[in-house]
């Protein structure tokens, strides 16, 4: 049991003088030793120990003194620190930093770090990680002294202790094998015999805070597998701290336009919102519109239309354009039409995809006028995004048959949960700072002249755009300081398809408005959808806006910069935002439904929200300028320096004034009290000013440049290095900086130990999986340290809501990542390594990504080279990149060191060679910090210096920062740089050479190679010395660290200046004077460095330095050049012995084929063109070939020369090729050249003893029951051999058995049916498709396959780390691949059920003979044909500058073919000795004679699918043309109308003569009425290496063999004779035919059947299956075996030629060959497309029921429907049928009879109707569509005034469809909707069809419903059958149906009224009407009686 304390170091003591500390505990004090001289910061740096026998108690103290020594008087005690223990007694471990406290208990400013460890003896307590203390055996007074000083840096600090040893010379223990983190690079340390590096193991306490330590990786050292082995660039073997690696990369990537091709596929839409729309859909991205065409009355319109969009622009534009679909409802000339949905990504997230593509996927619609209004439908399309160079996989367009599974193939990427919510994104924008003028000052000036005032020049607002929409904020007029306090709202779905949003400052104006400044916000970056992940946030936070520099001018030329193009080169200004994410409740009533963006005011926030201010400064200092262009030479230069506005002089801060002091006062209240505080710290430090500020100074005095060579200039800064230094104001978030960097430094170590480990396994080194254990294991390491140190600050002020999420998610990543890494670690064995560096390379990814702080804090500081007072070039640096930290790991990559720095050109001038030269080389040294750690920025220079103070007025100058550094510490070295070789240059003449010489540079020297003239693959052999080289600083740090050498690769040109070719970067090995020069370092190895042209690689430089040091005895005491001493090359030192690589014998045999396509030279003709190799210097000519038109093939075919090459393969000098052209008089011009840069291939291995003998080994059966389960991994050509390997003619038992079972459950109620596929019925296309199935079912396998072996990996990964947190990655993505696995097992189950059926498609499956679909071209496939005939391109001309994808096709001016062969001599004589060897073709025996020959040339041409379109209407109308040598025949007649998959379906018969008409070139042409065809795409085939191919690329061998049909055999050849001359060819015994279906080739033994039939059907006995079983595993041959190539279609790309590296589409096709000595083939196979078939479907309408009812009655209020059908076939509205009308239906039942007939068109194997007709009235010719055979029914309510209204439908699929119910009472909804799982019927099978089905329409809530039944009769024939039984329409004759009975009440009111009253009116009121009569007689008599009353009366009374 011990307490270990360890005291680390007090801060901010008072004065100066010397310190010591006494640490009490159980009243035992320990002293620390005595730090002299020390200032305001005493680093004791010490571990004390008290061993305990009893447990410490909770109640115990620690007591820290700390006193000011004297020798003479007692100790003055400073402070005291007094601790309980309780925390050590129950955590065991504990890091405390807090104040003294003074005599009277106060508490005083200096503070003290500790750390405290207590272990017990169980170790219950205190389990510190490895390498944190260590226990030292027998040091109890813990006098043990930390080593802190690096092994490597010259001096040691503190106590004078040898490094290496401690004070009691006890050795230093540690565990081995962990290495510590270290951001050092172990590079070409060659550790184990480099003794003064290695004298033991550093010892590096894990949280040791001096910077030196840390640097050497601990044991690192030791353990092999962290040693970096030589890198490809030597740059990056790093190995003492001063310096930091340069970038060798020198053109910012992005910014240049590219060429993009967007292809999109609409191919359907379903469950669209609305009633009988005609929907269209529009396909816009960006700016750019395209719409299909209208499909009428439907809700799931069939389009298949395919629409591209060709764009050149830069990348980021590209991504961010967003792609949007629509679709609108009746959409005409005259109106817009409605919106129905939208479905909105960006480019970016289609080209994230595998392979760049969404295929076959549903996008989901929503409207954005309501987002309450859920799914508006789907749009079924592909999407695909192609660059230049990439290379799109196209599935293979087979019929889509599996039942669409919307929900599983939704249009998202992987991650994206299927239900998508609506969301409220908040942009805040507050405020902003540090504006340019955006406008010019004369206005100004006369505006303050007239009025007095003096403005702002700008006026600024904020545009924000997010997918697809913009919002501003308001402008302020006149403003550098804008305050908006305004949000942005933005509505759209989340998680959003758009992965970035755009906030841009710009300036309003008059005129048209600018952009200031733009930053975009990576989405990805600020939210995490893990488990425990967090909704976008950020903020609030300040972004740096970078740009153009910030001089007003009216044209800027760099105004992309401010748009967010390109790298930024100045600061423009910085803004405060924040962005927040809200979920919406769709539901809730008060929500706003449209997605328009709204602008609001916010309130304000405090300052103090994003940080306290610091003040920070910022030291550089120029230790060199060298390589500065001639252009700028003349005048004087300086440099500046800037970080935000600061230290800008020329258009920095507009006000500077007010700014400065408006930043000092950061916080309101506090800045009185933080002012004075700043000026007590200063008092100490700084000579105070009135605001205790530094006066800044930021750029380098002026001074005239110095010449250096021709090129470059370079400042004479020699012992005096000028320095600046700048003070600013920052909010401190230095926090996110440090984060980032330990992760940037985590990954740097990766990238280097993963390209390690790929250099090593490329060079076939030992080990690499040890190198990669090794890695792993630092990167555990990393991610563990990561945890610990961002653990520690968890409540700064200003940490948003981003900051806390992101540290928990980053903490949480590294975590899982440190736990991935060391199980990997243990599973990395020698077979896997390849796999788990993929793996590792994902680690890689990830970590980048997670440090990319999206939050920024202090801006990039730039450096700019002036020149009378102009900006020239600039370099920009990230501020993290050389921020300070204490905490070593925390620190930037470059902070403290040196670092050379390339300035460029800004802007569009850094492109292209302009941009290659450098503008100038620095040395820079840089440091940024808070002000208060200030003391420590000098530390990281190269010793040896005396600072030069500003002369300033006041006494104190002793911590003012020097203005310059004036070296008294000189070292002389010479400099020897061995330049070999180069390979591989770039070509800069037109010639298609170069002329290329190397130029060396190291500090101000520079040095020439001689010049080579017309190779791309100079051997210079040159020795150049560099003498006197003064380099300043100290000689140990000179040694392990010297500066870079440059080397660039220049091409001579005899006019003008040498042009640029590349540039590399090299370190020399050192040796001082008073090192041996011997073994391990020297003579130093040649070595491999990368030469560079911008970002693209232009060659290799093989070369080695040395860095000499001249002692005091001068050059004389230099190790001798001992050259090789025949040299003759004047005073060129050629390359010394020890180092020029050893040399051996080779032979090289060539073999001379022939030239092809050579192009002219100069306007003339190639005719007698010759060809030179030439390898080292020697060679060989071939013969001369006399007229090239004639026959272009060499006479002598085979020759050698002897040359002696290096013994290491790698250092293989190319091997050169060159074509030239002999002209009269002995005139010679060079054609073409190619350069071979690898011979490996070439090398001759001799075949092994032991298999040589085979044939004594016995006979081996070949078991050919291929296991298809076992090959399904394997490619698709191996799987092929499954489908049917061992072919017996006769049936197996199973198959029977099968058979017996099917007819056995077909007579259990399925519909009997012919079961065997009639075999005339097959014909090619039968085979093609069933092919296609294969492949596609082929592909699912294998991805499957793949997802099964990587969940497996993941499960492994998640079982072994079962204390991985469960939100952690492997098993998140296991959970997402289950899901879409478990669809696919669906979809399979679907298909295994249907075909369980028996009903369903394709019943010819088993029985299909096939043939194989390669989804490429089959020169992809067997490498070329180039197995033992290779074709090298020539090339001339000057290489393009294009980086992206350096495609030389238009360079290339012919080919050669030809071979080579390399052999070690003297060979052995067994080969020579061997039958038949013929020793003029050397090791080319049995090559083929290259005479000319004739060939017949058969291409069939199948289809072509993704055509480019070529026509405005998106469309093409595609013909084939075929040429070969000066034959061309064209198809035009035959092209297809308005078709961008066009089925050619053709053969085409040429014939040739090898070798003079070879290429075969298909091409696809556009057919126009007027004008010119245009090209849509062409594809070359090379014919010659095919027919030569030993893997028989002239006829595919067949699967089966059959005499007569569809699969009859196409070769001339029967199997048996192609066998018998095989194995006449490959000098091997047999074939054997032996009895009982046996043969034997060589010992091999074959089974198969023997029996055939002829057409007749009789049985013949033959062979012939046999030899083509042999034929189909000829690979499997000893010796002279490989794969013969089967029957087969190839997919091959079209291209063209002005839009290379783009595929146009995609044409299959095949070409058979065939010799005409031998018997002429027969016919073609007739491949023409099939021809639908006439058919007729009748569909009879009975009855309808359960309708509902929409009217209502005028006289009665009763709900009735008038009822009608109306149906059509899909594709043929305008043919749309009605039946009448049944009126006044009041229960839902119309009664019809009605019979509706539709012929049509249909392809049985495509299950397609094909519909031929004109677009529109202008079209040319009539357009073939095919489309699903679909019958639509609808029931409407018929109104005779207005609209007929929808009431509902059902489409029926005549392939697939339910069973109709067989009464109206179980006819539900349900049959429609669980379709799955219901048995389906094919109408093509039944034929005829009765029952009821449900019609659907949906109501309000977008459900479903059932709104009527039918009851109807579906019956499909033939059209020949329809002509013999013809029926009439409706109820018409022939064969009518009889009249419906239909209830007396269906009428038309107004057309017969009486029966209106009847019906209507009696019935119901029968007795009304009565009573109403009688009443009325009543009343009428009564009238009568009152009427005729007076009368009577009058009559009686008078008695008249």
């Amino acid at each position: 049991m011990a307490l270990l304390v360890h005291l680390k170091t007090i801060r901010d003591l008072r004065g100066k003088g010397d310190r010591i500390a006494k640490v009490t505990f159980r009243g035992l004090s320990l002293y620390t030793h005595v730090l002299e001289n020390c200032e305001d910061e005493a680093r004791f740096d010490e571990t004390f120990r008290w061993p305990t026998a009893s447990r410490v108690d909770e109640n115990e103290m620690l007591e820290v003194q700390v006193f000011n020594y004297s020798k003479v008087f007692t100790n003055r005690v400073i402070g005291t620190f007094k601790m309980v223990l309780q925390k050590v007694a129950e955590e065991g471990q504990l890091e405390v930093t807090d104040t003294l406290i003074d005599d009277n208990n106060t508490a005083i400013r200096t503070s003290v770090t500790i750390y405290i460890k207590y272990t017990t003896m169980d170790g219950t307590v205190g389990v510190w990680s490895d390498g944190e203390f260590l226990d030292i055996p027998g040091d109890p007074e813990g006098t043990f002294q930390f080593e802190t000083d690096s092994l490597l840096s010259g001096h040691s600090q503190g106590s004078g202790v040898s490094p290496g040893r401690s004070i009691h010379g006890i050795p230093t223990f540690r565990k081995a094998g962990k290495g510590v983190f270290s951001a050092m690079k172990l590079g070409k340390t060659k550790s184990s015999k480099d003794d003064h590096k290695k004298d033991e193991p550093a010892i590096l306490d894990m949280e040791d805070l001096n910077r030196k330590a840390m640097r050497l990786g601990g044991v690192g050292v030791l353990d092999p597998d962290c040693i970096s082995l030589a890198s490809v660039t030597a740059v990056t073997t790093n190995v003492s701290n001063k310096r930091s690696k340069p970038e060798i990369k020198m053109e910012p990537s992005s910014g240049r336009p590219v060429d993009y091709q967007i292809s999109i596929t609409v191919v359907e839409a379903r469950q669209l919102v609305g009633l009988n729309m005609d929907p269209v859909v529009c396909v816009e991205i960006g700016d750019d519109k395209k719409y299909t065409s209208m499909k009428e009355s439907t809700n799931c319109p069939y389009y298949n239309e395919y629409f591209v969009f060709d764009f050149h622009v830069p990348p980021d534009v590209m991504f961010d354009k967003i792609l949007k679909l629509s679709v609108i409802h009746s959409k005409n000339l005259l109106r817009s039409g409605t919106l129905v949905g939208t479905f909105k990504l960006d480019v970016g997230t289609v080209y994230s995809q595998p392979e760049h593509q969404f295929y076959r996927k549903w996008a989901t619609l929503s409207d954005p006028d309501d987002i309450t209004a859920g799914c508006k439908g789907y749009i079924k399309c592909d999407i695909a995004v192609v660059g230049k160079g990439d290379n799109i996989k196209s599935s293979h367009k087979a019929n889509e048959t599996d039942e669409d599974d919307i929900e599983g193939n939704l249009l998202l990427p992987e991650g994206v949960p299927l239900e998508r919510q609506w969301a409220r994104f908040y942009v805040k924008i507050y405020r902003a700072e540090g504006l340019p003028k955006m406008n010019t000052s004369i206005m100004a000036n006369v505006k303050k002249a007239f009025i007095g005032e003096n403005r702002d020049l700008v006026d600024p607002y904020v545009q924000v755009v997010f997918a697809g929409q913009r919002g501003k904020t308001s402008v302020q007029k006149s403003s550098y300081e804008p305050i908006w306090n305004e949000q942005v709202v933005f509505t759209e779905m989340f998680p959003p398809l758009c992965k970035r949003m755009k906030v841009q400052i710009r300036d309003s104006d008059k005129v048209n408005d600018v952009a200031i400044g733009t930053h975009f916000i990576d989405l990805r970056k600020i939210a995490n959808d893990g488990d425990k992940g967090f909704l976008p946030t950020m903020g609030p936070a300040w972004v740096n806006m970078y740009g153009s520099t910030r001089q007003y001018t009216l044209m800027d030329e760099h105004q992309d910069l401010n748009e967010g193009l390109g790298e930024g080169v100045s600061f423009r200004a910085r803004l405060l935002i924040s962005v927040a994410v809200e979920i919406l409740d769709t539901t809730s009533t008060e929500i706003v439904s449209s997605t328009e963006v709204q602008v609001e005011p916010v309130s304000n926030i405090s300052e103090s929200v994003t940080g306290k201010i610091e003040e920070f400064f910022l030291f550089g200092s120029f230790l060199e300028a060298t390589m500065i262009d001639r252009k700028i030479g003349d005048k004087p230069i300086s440099f500046e320096v800037t970080i935000g506005n600061y230290g800008n002089q020329i258009d920095g801060v507009s006000k500077p004034s007010a700014a400065k002091k408006k930043k000092k006062e950061g916080g309101g209240g506090e800045s009185d009290e933080e002012e004075s505080e700043l000026i007590h710290q200063n008092s100490s430090e700084d000579e105070a000013d009135d605001d205790g500020d530094l006066v800044s100074v930021s750029s380098s005095p002026p001074m005239k440049p110095v010449i250096t060579d021709r090129n470059y200039f370079h400042l004479p800064y020699f012992e005096k290095k000028p320095c600046i230094y700048i003070k600013s104001w920052w909010q401190d978030q230095r926090r996110r900086l440090y984060n980032s960097n330990i992760m940037d430094k985590i990954a740097d170590k990766l990238e280097e130990g993963l390209n390690d480990v790929q250099e090593i396994i490329k060079t076939e080194t030992a080990y690499p999986e040890r190198r990669l254990r090794g890695v792993l294991e630092e990167l555990s390491t990393g991610c563990n340290r990561f945890v610990t140190l961002a653990n520690k600050d968890q409540n700064q002020a200003g940490r948003t809501k981003l900051d806390k999420e992101r540290l928990k998610s980053c903490m949480r990543e590294m975590e899982s990542m440190g736990q991935q890494a060391k199980l990997i670690r243990s599973q990395v064995k020698r077979n896997t390594v390849r796999d788990k560096l993929k793996m590792v390379q994902n680690f890689l990814h990830r970590l980048r990504f997670l440090a990319d702080e999206p939050q920024h804090s202090i801006p990039d500081v730039f450096v700019w080279m002036m020149s009378n007072n102009k900006r020239i070039a600039y370099a920009r640096i990230p501020s993290k990149d050389i921020l300070y930290s204490i905490v070593d790991e925390e620190t930037g990559k470059d902070c403290g060191k040196v670092k050379a720095v390339f300035l460029r050109l800004p802007g569009k001038k850094g492109f292209g060679p302009a941009g290659w030269t450098v503008q100038a080389k620095m040395e820079m040294y840089l440091w940024l910090g808070l002000n208060k750690q200030r003391k420590d920025f000098l530390s990281g220079l190269p010793n040896g210096f005396e600072e030069n103070k500003a002369p300033r007025t006041g006494s104190c100058l002793q911590s003012l920062p020097p203005i310059s550094l004036v070296y008294n510490m000189k070292q002389v070295f010479q400099l020897r740089a061995h330049m070999y070789q180069a390979r591989s240059l770039f070509a800069a003449d037109s010639s298609g050479l170069s002329d290329p010489f190397a130029r060396v540079f190291f500090s101000t020297h520079s040095q020439v190679t001689e010049v080579l003239s017309e190779t791309l693959c100079p051997t210079w052999d040159q020795l150049l010395v560099f003498d006197d080289v003064e380099l300043f600083g100290e000689a140990g740090e000179l040694r392990d660290d010297p500066p870079i050498i440059v080397v660039e690769v220049y091409d001579q040109d005899t006019v003008g200046k040498a042009e640029f070719i590349g540039r590399t970067f090299a370190k020399p090995i050192t040796k001082m004077c008073d090192e041996h020069y011997g073994p391990p370092r020297f003579p130093p190895q040649l070595e491999y460095y990368q030469i560079y042209r911008g970002n693209s690689t232009a060659g290799d430089l093989l070369a080695a330095f040395e860095l000499l040091q001249i002692g005091q005895g001068g050059r004389a005491e230099l190790p001798a050049i001992n050259g090789p001493t025949d040299s003759d090359r004047g005073p060129i030192l050629p390359v010394p012995m020890g180092i020029r690589p050893v040399l051996s014998r080779y032979r090289i045999e060539v073999l001379f084929w022939g030239l092809r396509d050579l192009k002219r030279v100069n306007l003339a003709q190639v005719d007698r063109p010759r060809v030179d190799i030439e390898c080292a210097g020697r060679g060989v000519q071939s013969a001369l070939i006399v007229n090239f038109k004639k026959n272009p093939n060499f006479s002598t075919l085979v020759k050698w020369f002897e040359v002696d090459l290096p013994e290491n393969e790698l250092l293989h000098p190319p091997l050169n090729i060159r074509v030239v052209d002999c002209r009269a008089f002995g005139r010679y011009t060079l054609v073409g050249s190619h350069a071979v840069t690898s011979l490996r291939r070439f090398i001759y291995s001799p075949p092994d003893k032991t298999q040589n003998n085979w044939a004594s080994t016995g006979d081996v059966i070949v078991n050919m029951d291929a296991n298809p389960s076992v090959r399904k991994m394997d490619t698709v050509v191996k799987l092929d051999a499954s489908s049917d390997a061992v072919i017996k003619v006769d049936v197996n038992e199973e198959e029977k058995e099968e058979k017996k079972k099917k007819k056995k459950k077909k007579k259990k109620g399925e519909v009997e049916e012919d079961d065997e596929t009639d075999e005339r019925m097959l014909d090619w296309w039968s085979k093609y498709f069933a092919s296609i199935e294969t492949l596609m079912e082929i592909l699912r396998a294998q991805e499957a396959a793949l997802a099964e072996a990587e969940e497996r990996e993941e499960q492994e990964i998640a079982a072994e780390g079962a204390d991985i947190k469960p939100d952690d990655h492997p098993v998140k993505g296991s959970k997402g691949k289950e899901k879409s696995r478990d669809k696919s097992r669906n979809k399979d189950k679907k298909k295994s059920h249907h075909a369980g059926e028996g009903t369903e498609k394709r019943p010819s499956k088993p029985k299909v003979n096939e043939l194989l679909v390669y989804n490429k071209e089959l020169e992809a496939e067997y490498d070329n044909f180039e197995d033992w005939l290779h074709t090298f391109n020539l090339y001339r001309g000057k290489a393009g500058d294009d980086d992206e994808a350096a495609l030389d096709d238009d360079r290339i001016v012919g080919r050669f073919k030809g071979s080579m062969c390399m052999y070690k001599l003297p060979l052995s004589e067994e080969i020579t000795r061997e039958v038949g060897f013929d020793p003029n073709m050397g090791m080319f025996q049995s090559i083929p004679h290259n005479d000319p020959i004739n060939v017949l040339v058969r291409v069939f041409v199948v289809r072509a699918t993704d055509l480019h379109p070529a026509d405005v209407n998106g469309k093409a109308d595609p013909y084939v043309v075929i040429k070969l040598g000066k034959s061309e025949l064209k198809d035009k007649e035959n092209y297809i109308s308005k078709q961008l998959n066009p089925v050619f379906g053709k053969a085409f018969d040429m014939e040739a003569t090898f070798p003079m008409e070879s290429m075969l070139t298909v091409s696809v042409y556009d057919w126009d009425l007027v004008g010119t065809d245009d090209l849509i795409g062409e594809t070359k085939i090379d014919l010659e290496n095919r027919y030569y191919s030993k893997h028989r690329a002239t006829c595919g061998i067949a699967n089966n063999y059959s005499v007569h049909g569809y699969n009859m055999w196409r070769d001339p050849m029967k199997p048996s004779q192609i066998l018998a001359k095989l194995c006449k060819e490959g000098k091997l015994d047999g074939p054997h035919y032996g009895p009982g279906g046996r043969v034997k080739v060589a010992n091999r033994i074959f089974m198969g059947a023997t029996e055939i039939e002829d057409e007749t059907g009789l049985k013949k006995q033959t062979d012939e299956h046999l030899a083509l079983t042999v034929l189909k595993h000829w690979e499997e041959i000893p010796r002279v075996g490989c794969k013969l190539i089967p029957e087969h279609v190839e997919t091959r790309p079209l291209l063209h030629p002005e839009k290379p590296g783009i595929e146009q589409g995609r044409i299959e096709m095949w070409v058979d060959m065939f010799p005409m000595d031998m018997p002429a083939p027969g016919p073609a196979i007739d491949i023409s497309p099939r021809k639908p078939k006439k058919y007729e479907l009748r569909v009879v309408i009975w009855n309808t029921d359960e309708v509902i009812l929409e009217d209502d009655d005028y006289f009665t209020g009763e709900k009735s429907s008038d009822i009608f059908v109306r149906g059509w076939l899909k594709g043929q509205q305008e043919d749309k049928q009605d039946t009448d009308v049944h009126y006044h239906s009041l229960t839902g039942e119309g009664n019809f009879n009605w019979r509706f007939v539709f012929p049509f068109d249909y392809l049985m194997a495509e299950e397609k109707i094909v519909i031929s007709k004109k677009e529109s009235m202008f079209s040319w010719d009539e357009t073939e569509y095919k489309i699903p055979a679909r019958l639509t029914l609808q029931v409407w309510d018929a109104d005779h005034f207005s609209a007929d209204d929808f009431l509902g439908a059902i489409e029926l699929d005549l392939n697939r469809f339910p069973r109709g119910a067989k009464t109206a009472k179980q006819c539900s909804i349900g049959m429609v909707q669980n379709e799955a799982e219901l048995p389906c019927i094919s109408i093509f099978k039944q034929k005829r069809v009765k029952g009821w089905w449900p019609f659907m329409a949906r109501d309000e809530n977008d459900e479903m419903e059932l709104t009527g039944k039918v009851e109807a009769e579906l019956h499909l024939m033939s059209a020949e059958e329809a002509e013999k039984s013809p029926v009439g329409l409706g109820r018409n004759e022939p064969d009518p149906l009889e009249k419906p009975n239909r209830p007396d009440t269906t009428f038309l009111w107004f057309l017969s009224p009486l029966k209106a009253i009847r019906y209507l009116v009696c019935n119901r009121y029968k007795w009304l009407i009565i009573k109403i009569v009688v009443a009325l007689l009543l009343l009428m008599m009564l009238g009568l009686f009152l009427y005729s009353m007076p009368g009577y009366l009058v009559k009686k009374l008078l008695g008249a």
